[in-house]
């Protein structure tokens, strides 16, 4: 292929040179006869037959090797060669798009964007881009956009992040070539992935968005340039995002719009003037206000661009963690804060007095402080800003009773009260004043409430509610101790519990304010000058936070003296704990009532269900991880996987698809469970075995009734259970082993069909630490996309006897049942071509032969020292593992392709150099019809690749 490169250069500068030639020739003639050089004419036509001669040469050169070797590689079995084919005609048609820049060429570079391998279809969307950005030859190229659009925009939800990247930016591309080209329909498949958890596919799409909806001015706005605020020209661009941002109903994730448009429109997002005008100016003559609706998105999206400038990272999901940010970066950096500070220290108190009412305006404004420069209030004079902002903050906490609102103010005071800045004072004596009114009226209200004899009304309930509300919020950043915040809850839980009818609500805020108190006491005692956070929302939460906190760990890091504090639940509590789970965490998800209606008819209402029982989950299973309880309480949280795996085959069979999201939800599930046994191994052996051994027996349990030729009932478990095999020591996966071949009998072994493919899957995982390993090559191709990985490592090393194991260490390994797969050697042979007289011609762009293919019949052929892979039919280089080259890789369904062939008349793949541009004759290569369909006729073959 490089050598075809070389020689596209030389007919190029071939093209070239008989051009100059010609042209001098045609002058010279033009002369008058007096002054005309015949000499010269005469060396002109020579040098001219000399050019043509050698360009003849070269294009009889670069048809064979096109013809002999292009045609047959670009579908070869290696992807590496189908890479460099596609790689090297992109930079044919780019360097001498006169000769190859047509749909003769065009169509292989559409074919193989259906290859399985992403490195091949990355080449693809490459070449393509290296052609799109010369608009010159876009009129080349709309055929080809046209058969092959759909391929592309389809390629924006590739399985490889890379394709879909640059899929994303061929589309730009075009898009700036031709914005008819893309329907409506197109370019709203590329909007929401500006959503996308990866951020250079969100990166791409945003500046396709910024393309398609924001670089473009309207006549107008140029003599708005000048302007700031409402009357800028940013203005309808701004209104034109919050209009986005509302329609792709996804309101939760601004901050992930902002970061994806982040490089391409940094000047409009950083345009706060412009969305502080638009927030508290009145409208224009003629314009139409901001409704309420798009006025909370307008602050949303001003808060995330905010956030984004302050700390200059992405949002959570979006990257690594902090990079180093450079000189430059931190010098933009500090002047972003310093413009954020000057502007809404001064609006920020306007913005709040007018959206006080609103919680959800003013969460989101109440975070603004958060990244302030705070020496500004000083060196710019704005303390009487700063009070204003402090009157507001106390109306606000009087006004709401709203949790989020309230620990809105809470970090807002915290952020404020920086002991670094000489307006530390300030805020201080106005959170204490604040505070010494909210405990105060607690007290009042507590006495009154806790009256004996005296039934509590609703009112008075709902004072007490409110005032604890803002207190426990208060209490979660602030040390309030001085306050003697203990006494209080702690006699409204006692009468709680003596009395028995505390509103839940009030139970629940009094249980979070002592848990405030009791974490604030720990971090004086330690000396931490962090503050302990935490939002616990039930006693159960709170309890296993707390037995964490006072457990065998908050000794660790040479904190001995604290050993009075450590606390060690008993087997009643455990157990307690455990039950709670089991009936509060394990049950049908339409069973759970913990909405406040008690019901559960929207989506959003058990999704947040569902949140909640995962939380309760994962602050016990926190326990299980570092031993608080006993280790052996693991086994009965996995009880509740087999659990979920026999009501699965209930409901859908033991022929059930192991790709299905039911058994795809459950492997996750047993994925995240084996992360919560650590990284100490040692330390969770024994449970891990005893998992193994109960898995195994619970796999083999029911034997098929069809006879031992069909697999146990309930053998797709092991696919499960292989998602432990990692957690167990390399002499342990051993003894597992040994002990798995127990159940299997001889025929087990050798079994190839997919329905044995857990049992496979999981004697290789035990494997995989072994030096004994079994995988059988044939394996990977008896069952379509599966994966398979044979690794050797040194053999296990090690006392491998335990007391505590389940199984007698000391035993001899004996050889395992299965036969030991040979290394595999091969090569290829080739018969003759054989074509049908259907398929004497095919046009530029035919339908994929793979289509029209009958699945492959293999045989299996076993010999001394290989394994031979017969093929009965004919097959292509692409087959190399039984799929097709033309093979759906997206994320989302696209069906079959269509017929591509349609309406397409092109018959010659020859290569025909265009003539020069004042040739006036040329003799045409003779047609020489391929037909792509011609390689597919291979009928014979081994695994191994040879020939050309």
């Amino acid at each position: 292929m490089k050598l075809m490169t070389a020689l596209v250069n030389v007919a190029l500068n071939l093209s070239i040179n008989m051009d100059n030639t010609q042209r001098q020739y045609e002058a010279e003639r033009n002369k008058i006869i007096g002054k005309r050089a015949n000499d010269r004419l005469e060396l002109l036509l020579q040098k001219r037959k000399e050019l043509q001669e050698n360009q003849d040469e070269i294009e009889n050169m670069m048809n064979a090797i096109f013809k002999g070797v292009f045609v047959h590689r670009y579908r070869d079995a290696i992807a590496e060669i189908r890479a460099i084919c596609i790689e090297e005609i992109g930079i044919w048609m780019k360097m001498y798009s006169d000769a190859f820049l047509n749909d003769s060429y065009l169509k292989y570079v559409g074919w193989t964007m259906h290859d399985k391998q992403g490195e091949v279809r990355l080449k693809c969307l490459t070449a393509l881009q290296g052609l799109y950005y010369n608009k010159e030859l876009n009129s080349k190229l709309e055929l080809f956009t046209s058969r092959f659009k759909d391929r592309i925009v389809s390629m924006t939800l590739d399985k490889e992040y890379d394709v879909a990247v640059q899929a994303i930016k061929l589309l730009t591309l075009v898009l700036q070539s031709s914005e008819e080209v893309l329907t409506a329909e197109d370019c709203e498949n590329v909007y929401h992935l500006v959503y996308s958890a990866h951020r250079p596919v969100a990166v791409a799409a945003g500046e396709f968005l910024y393309k398609k909806l924001f670089s473009r001015r309207e006549p107008e706005d140029d003599g708005l340039l000048k302007r700031r605020g409402r009357q800028g020209p940013n203005a309808n661009l701004v209104k034109t995002l919050v209009f986005f941002f509302l329609e792709s109903e996804l309101h939760e994730h601004a901050a992930y719009l902002v970061d994806s448009m982040w490089d391409c429109a940094t000047e409009l997002l950083k345009d706060w003037e412009c969305m502080n005008s638009l927030l508290l100016e009145e409208p224009l003559n003629g314009e139409e206000p901001l409704t309420d609706r798009q006025e909370s998105a307008l602050i949303e999206i001003m808060l995330c661009t905010i956030r984004q400038a302050a700390e200059c990272h992405p949002p959570v999901g979006r990257g690594t963690g902090k990079r180093v940010l450079t000189a430059k970066e931190k010098k933009t950096q500090l002047d972003d804060r310093t413009r954020i500070t000057e502007l809404f220290a001064v609006a920020l108190p306007q913005l709040l007095a007018k959206y006080s009412v609103d919680a959800e305006k003013v969460t989101n404004l109440l975070q603004l402080p958060q990244y302030f420069d705070l020496e500004i209030y000083t060196t710019g004079r704005l303390e009487k800003h700063l009070d204003a902002l402090l009157r507001q903050i106390r109306d606000i906490v009087e006004k709401h009773t709203d949790t989020d609102v309230l620990e809105a103010c809470s970090k807002t005071y915290h952020a404020l009260c920086n002991e670094e800045f000489t307006i530390f004072n300030r805020v201080d004596i106005a959170r204490s004043q604040l505070i010494d009114e909210l405990a105060d009226k607690f007290n009042r209200l507590l006495e009154d409430f806790l009256q004996e004899g005296e039934e509590p009304d609703e009112d008075d309930a709902y004072q007490v509610l409110s005032t604890l509300k803002r207190i426990t919020a208060f209490h979660n950043a602030h040390d309030l101790s001085r306050w003697d915040l203990f006494g209080c809850n702690y006699k409204l839980l006692k009468t709680g519990i003596e009395n028995g009818d505390m509103p839940e609500q009030i139970v629940i805020h009094a249980l979070q304010c002592t848990h405030y108190v009791i974490l604030w006491q720990l971090a004086k005692i330690t000396e931490s000058s962090s503050t302990k956070v935490c939002h616990a929302q039930v006693a159960f939460t709170i309890l296993c936070d707390v037995l964490m906190i006072f457990s065998h760990q908050i000794m660790s890091g040479g904190r001995d003296m604290l050993e009075p504090l450590v606390y060690t639940p008993d087997s009643s509590l455990q157990s307690e704990l455990l039950s709670f789970i089991l009936d509060h965490v394990f049950i049908d998800q339409d069973d759970d009532s913990n909405s406040a209606d008690g019901q559960q008819d929207d989506e959003a209402s058990k999704i947040e269900a569902l949140h909640k029982r995962r939380n309760l989950l994962a602050a016990f299973c926190k326990l299980i991880v570092y031993t608080v309880v006993e280790m052996n309480t693991a086994a009965d949280i996995f009880k509740q996987y087999m659990k979920l795996f026999n009501e699965m085959i209930q409901e859908n069979g033991y022929n059930f698809d192991r790709s299905s999201p039911t058994f795809s939800g459950i492997k996750e599930l047993a994925r995240r469970f084996a992360l919560t046994f650590g990284l100490d191994q040692l330390k969770t052996r024994e449970a891990i075995a005893m998992l193994h051994k109960d898995g195994i027996e619970f796999a083999f349990k029911e034997p098929n009734p069809q006879g031992e030729s069909h697999p146990p009932l309930n053998l797709a478990f092991l696919d499960i259970l292989s998602e432990f095999s990692s957690k167990l020591l390399r002499q342990d996966k051993r003894t597992v082993y040994v002990y798995l071949e127990k159940f299997m009998t001889f025929q087990m072994s050798l079994r190839r069909e997919d329905v044995w493919l857990p049992l496979m899957s999981y004697r290789n995982s035990l494997l995989a630490g072994g030096d004994d390993d079994t995988m059988s090559v044939i394996s990977g191709i008896s069952s379509r996309g599966s994966t398979v990985r044979n690794k050797k490592t040194k053999p296990a090393t090690g006392n491998s006897s335990s007391d505590s194991m389940w199984l007698n260490r000391e035993q001899t390994m004996h050889t395992p049942v299965m036969m030991q797969t040979p290394q595999l050697t091969s090569t290829i042979m080739r018969e003759p071509k054989r074509l049908r007289p259907e398929e004497s011609y095919m046009g530029v762009y035919p339908m994929q032969p793979e289509h029209h293919q009958a699945p492959l019949d293999y045989k299996y052929v076993e010999t001394t020292n290989t394994y031979i892979v017969l093929l009965r039919r004919g097959t292509s280089l692409m087959e190399d593992d039984e799929e097709p080259i033309v093979e759906d890789v997206m994320m989302s369904s696209e069906g079959r392709i269509e017929d591509l062939n349609e309406g397409m008349d092109f018959d010659t793949m020859d290569i025909d150099l265009p003539p020069s541009k004042n040739r006036r004759e040329r003799t045409e290569l003779k047609p020489d019809f391929f037909d792509p369909a011609s390689i597919m006729d291979e009928s014979v073959g081994l695994v191994k690749r040879g020939g050309n």
